[in-house]
C-alpha cells in the first residue's frame, strides 16, 4: 500500500516558473514544427524534400509552424501538460496529410477548403473511391511524431505550468488565435512573415509552394472579389445598353416544335482512341462513332480530371463557375439566394409553360447538396437510384452492374420519367446523371470481366488489369447510349439528346502513376508543371447533341464545334430555338470566344489553351465580352443587383 501511494504522488515541476514557461513555449514551437515536418513528409514523400521546400520558402514554414503552435499552446496550457496537448493536434495533422494524400492518389489534386463542403458525406466519398491504404510515409511520419510527444513526456517536469502564469498564457495565446482567425490578422502576420496572401493561383501550384495547411489558410482568407472599375448604378446600365447592342434583337417566339431533351452526363466517359500505345480488339465507342455523323459533336472542354461531378453541374445549368467565387469556395453550397439571381438553363424551357424539368441521378441523395441546389435551379422533381428503382423497370441483367446502377437500367428510368411527362401534356427536359463507369477502378468491378480485348504490352498485368475496367465501364456507357437512341428512334415524340462526359477517369496506377503518365501524356500527376496543351487534352473529353428527326438540329447533323461546361447550355439553346434571356443570350456570346476559365487554364473558342485570358492574345471585342460577363456576374452575385432583374429578360426589354 505504501508502495502504491508513493506511486501516486505526483511529482513537482522542476525549475523557477520563468524558465519552466520558455522551455513550454520553445517546446510548443517544436512540436509546431515537427507537425509541418510530419505533414510536408506525408505530401512530399522524402526528408530531403522537406528540406529543400524549407530552404526554398522560410516564411512558408515558419507560418505553417506557427498555425499549428497556436492550437498545440492553447490546449497544453488549459490541461498543464504539453506532451497531452501534442497528441490530439499531432494526430489531427497527420489525419489531414492523409485526407489529402488520399484526395491526391484518387483524383490527382490537392486537398482544398471547398472539398470541407463534403465534410459531412465523407463516408459516402470514401465508399465511392474504394480501398485506400497508407503511404509508408505515413506510418514513418507518425512514429516521427510519437517519439518528440514521447519526449514532451520524459520531459514534463520542465515544461508544466501552473497557476497564473498558466492562465495568463493561455489567453495571450487565445489572443493571438483570434487573431489570426480574421482576415486582416492573417494578412497581417503572414505579411511580416513574407507570405503571400493575395495573389490567386491554382489549388496544385498553391498546395506545391505554400503546402498544405498554409494552402488551406489562405483560402480561407480570400481577397474579395473587385468590383469593376467605376461600378455603379449608371456604370452598369452602360452594361445593359452594350448588351443589347451587341447581342441584337431576339426572337420573342418559341420554336415551331418544342422536343423533349434528355440531358445527360455520362460519368467519366471519353473517347478511348484519343489514348496513345494502347490498342483494342474492337471499337468501345461503336454507337457513340456511328451517331457522330447524325449529330451535332466535338470535344467538350471539362473543368476537372478524375472527380468533381458536382461541381460541374453548377456551372452547366447556372452559367457561374469557381473562378466566378473567392478561392476555396464550394459552388455546390452557396447561399440559396445566389442559385436565384439568374434563372437557370431548365428554367429558358420550363417559363414557356410547355416544359417540366426533372433530375435523375442513378446514386443516392447524400452528396454536392443537390436535394438544396435543384430545386432553386428550376427542377420541379428529383430522382434518385431508390426512386428509379420503384419505377417498375424490367430488365434480365438486373438493375446493378459492376459497383453501380446500370447506365441501361437508367436510361430507360430516363424513357420512364419522358413518358410520363408527355402524358401529361407538356415536354420533358430531363438532367441524367449515370453511376456505372464510376470509379473505384478496380479489377473485381465488372467480376474482371471485359467484351472488348485489350493490347497494352508496355504495361504490366495489374496495371492492365485497371485499364480494362475503364475500358468495360466505357463500353457499357456506349451500349446503353445506343440502346437510347434505338428505342428513341422508334418513338413519335420529338428528342433531342446531349451526351457528354463530365471529366476523364484518373486511373492511378500500382506505385503511384497514371495512365496518362505512363502513356507520357503529361510528366507527373501534379499538375503544375504541365502545359496548357496539356491541360487542355486531360481536361477534355467529348461530347455529341442527336436527334430522332434531323431537322431539330437546324441542318446541322454531322457537324463538329467545340463545346464545354460553361458552353453546351447556350449551344443547346441557340439549337433549339427557345427565346433566351440577356443572361444565356450573352454566355452563347461569350462562348465564342471562350470556352473555360479556371484557376487552371483558359481554352478560347477554337479550341486553343492558355494559362490565363492575359496569354490567350484576344481581340478587343473578345476581351469586352469577357468584361461585360464579369460585370453582369458581379452585379448579381456580389455587388447591389442593378440591372440582374433586367438579365432574366430577353434583349431590348
Amino acid at each position: 500500500m505504501k508502495k502504491q501511494s508513493r506511486l501516486n504522488i505526483k511529482k513537482p515541476p522542476i525549475g523557477p516558473v520563468w524558465l519552466r514557461w520558455c522551455l513550454f513555449t520553445a517546446a510548443s514551437a517544436c512540436m509546431g514544427l515537427a507537425i509541418t515536418a510530419a505533414i510536408q513528409w506525408i505530401a512530399i514523400g522524402t526528408l530531403p524534400g522537406i528540406l529543400e521546400w524549407a530552404r526554398d520558402y522560410p516564411a512558408h514554414l515558419l507560418m505553417t509552424a506557427l498555425l499549428w503552435t497556436v492550437p498545440v499552446y492553447i490546449l497544453g496550457t488549459a490541461v498543464g501538460r504539453l506532451w497531452i496537448a501534442a497528441l490530439p493536434v499531432g494526430a489531427a495533422g497527420l489525419i489531414l496529410a492523409l485526407v489529402d494524400y488520399f484526395k491526391n492518389a484518387i483524383n490527382g489534386t490537392p486537398l482544398e477548403l471547398a472539398d470541407f463542403g463534403l465534410a459531412k458525406q465523407a463516408g459516402n466519398v470514401a465508399g465511392l473511391a474504394g480501398d485506400l491504404t497508407p503511404p509508408e510515409d505515413f506510418y514513418l511520419a507518425s512514429l516521427a511524431l510519437l517519439l518528440c510527444v514521447v519526449m514532451l513526456f520524459l520531459t514534463r517536469r520542465l515544461t508544466a505550468l501552473e497557476g497564473t502564469v498558466r492562465g495568463r498564457s493561455c489567453l495571450f495565446c487565445l489572443t493571438l488565435a483570434g487573431i489570426l482567425l480574421t482576415g486582416a490578422g492573417a494578412r497581417g502576420i503572414g505579411g511580416w512573415l513574407g507570405v503571400d496572401f493575395y495573389t490567386r493561383m491554382p489549388p496544385a501550384e498553391n498546395h506545391s509552394l505554400h503546402g498544405l495547411t498554409l494552402s488551406l489558410w489562405r483560402d480561407a482568407f480570400p481577397q474579395p472579389k473587385t468590383p469593376p472599375k467605376g461600378y455603379d448604378q449608371d456604370y452598369m446600365l452602360e452594361v445593359l445598353n452594350r448588351i443589347d447592342q451587341l447581342l441584337g434583337p431576339q426572337t420573342e417566339e418559341g420554336p415551331e416544335v418544342r422536343p423533349n431533351i434528355l440531358f445527360i452526363l455520362s460519368e467519366s466517359f471519353f473517347d478511348l482512341g484519343r489514348l496513345p500505345v494502347l490498342q483494342y480488339g474492337g471499337d468501345p465507342l461503336a454507337n457513340f462513332h456511328a451517331l457522330e455523323a447524325e449529330s451535332v459533336s466535338g470535344t467538350f472542354h471539362s473543368h476537372y480530371l478524375g472527380y468533381g461531378t458536382g461541381y460541374l453541374e453548377i456551372p452547366l445549368l447556372y452559367g457561374l463557375n469557381s473562378l466566378d467565387l473567392p478561392p476555396g469556395t464550394n459552388i455546390c453550397f452557396q447561399d440559396p439566394a445566389v442559385y436565384q439571381r439568374f434563372d437557370a438553363l431548365a428554367e429558358q424551357y420550363t417559363k414557356s409553360g410547355d416544359y417540366t424539368a426533372e433530375m435523375l441521378h442513378a446514386y443516392d441523395n447524400t452528396l454536392y447538396n443537390r436535394v438544396e441546389n435543384y430545386p432553386l435551379l428550376g427542377f420541379n422533381r428529383l430522382y434518385f437510384s431508390d426512386d428509379i428503382q420503384q419505377m417498375g423497370i424490367e430488365r434480365e441483367d438486373g438493375a446493378y452492374g459492376g459497383f453501380y446502377m446500370r447506365d441501361g437500367y437508367f436510361f430507360q428510368g430516363m424513357l420512364e420519367r419522358m413518358q410520363a411527362v408527355n402524358e401529361t401534356g407538356k415536354r420533358a427536359f430531363l438532367f441524367g446523371i449515370t453511376m456505372e463507369n464510376h470509379q473505384p477502378f478496380e479489377p473485381q468491378k465488372f467480376n474482371y470481366a471485359c467484351q472488348i480485348p485489350l493490347n497494352a504490352p508496355d504495361f504490366t498485368p495489374a496495371q492492365r488489369d485497371i485499364i480494362r475496367v475503364m475500358l468495360e465501364g466505357i463500353t457499357r456507357a456506349d451500349q446503353a447510349l445506343g440502346e437510347l437512341t434505338e428505342a428513341l428512334r422508334e418513338s413519335e415524340e420529338p428528342t433531342i439528346v446531349v451526351f457528354f462526359g463530365d471529366h476523364r477517369p484518373n486511373l492511378f496506377m500500382p506505385g503511384g502513376d497514371t495512365v496518362y503518365t505512363l502513356l507520357g501524356l503529361c510528366p507527373e500527376n501534379d499538375t503544375t508543371n504541365w502545359t496548357p496543351d496539356q491541360i487542355n487534352d486531360l481536361y477534355s473529353t467529348d461530347y455529341l447533341i442527336w436527334a430522332n428527326d434531323a431537322a431539330l438540329l437546324q441542318g446541322r447533323a454531322g457537324t463538329r464545334r467545340e463545346s464545354s461546361i460553361t458552353a453546351l447550355g447556350p449551344q443547346l439553346l441557340e439549337l433549339t430555338g427557345e427565346p433566351m434571356s440577356r443572361y444565356w443570350a450573352l454566355l452563347e456570346k461569350v462562348s465564342q470566344v471562350c470556352l473555360t476559365q479556371t484557376d487552371l487554364y483558359f481554352v478560347d473558342g477554337q479550341g486553343t489553351p492558355s494559362f490565363t485570358r492575359e496569354e490567350a492574345g484576344l481581340s478587343p471585342e473578345a476581351l469586352e465580352l469577357l468584361e461585360l460577363r464579369d460585370a453582369v456576374v458581379y452585379d448579381a452575385v456580389y455587388g447591389k443587383r442593378y440591372i440582374t432583374e433586367q438579365m432574366n429578360v430577353s434583349p431590348g426589354t
